[in-house]
C-alpha cells in the first residue's frame, strides 16, 4: 500500500481509538501488544486537517523517531522472518 500524500510504501496499519470516553482519539498500531494498547503506550496522537474549499479531511499521526526508524527500515513489501534471519547471517563480501 502506498501513502496518498508522499507515494512511499512505508505505511503501517492500525485503528483509531477513543482513549477516554470522549477524550482525544488516538492511532493504535496493529503490532502493539494488547497490554501496551490497554495502557495507551501503543497509541500515537492524531492531528486532523480539513480543506475549507472542498471539505476534504486528512488525518496525520505523530510518530516518534523510534517509530520512523523501525517502520522505515524496509521500504515496500516487508520480508518475512526467515528472510530477515538469513540476511543477517550473510557476511559482507561473500
Amino acid at each position: 500500500m502506498k501513502c496518498l500524500a508522499c507515494g512511499r510504501e512505508a505505511v503501517v496499519s492500525g485503528t483509531i481509538v477513543d482513549l477516554a470516553a470522549g477524550g482525544e482519539p488516538a492511532f493504535n498500531l496493529d503490532d502493539a501488544s494488547g497490554w501496551r494498547s490497554w495502557f495507551g503506550s501503543g497509541t500515537r496522537k492524531i492531528r486532523g486537517y480539513a480543506c475549507v474549499n472542498c471539505q476534504h479531511l486528512q488525518l496525520a499521526v505523530d510518530f516518534s523517531d523510534k517509530d520512523r526508524e523501525k517502520y522505515q527500515q524496509f521500504e515496500g513489501q516487508q520480508p518475512n522472518v526467515l528472510e530477515r534471519i538469513n540476511s543477517e547471517r550473510e557476511l559482507p563480501g561473500e
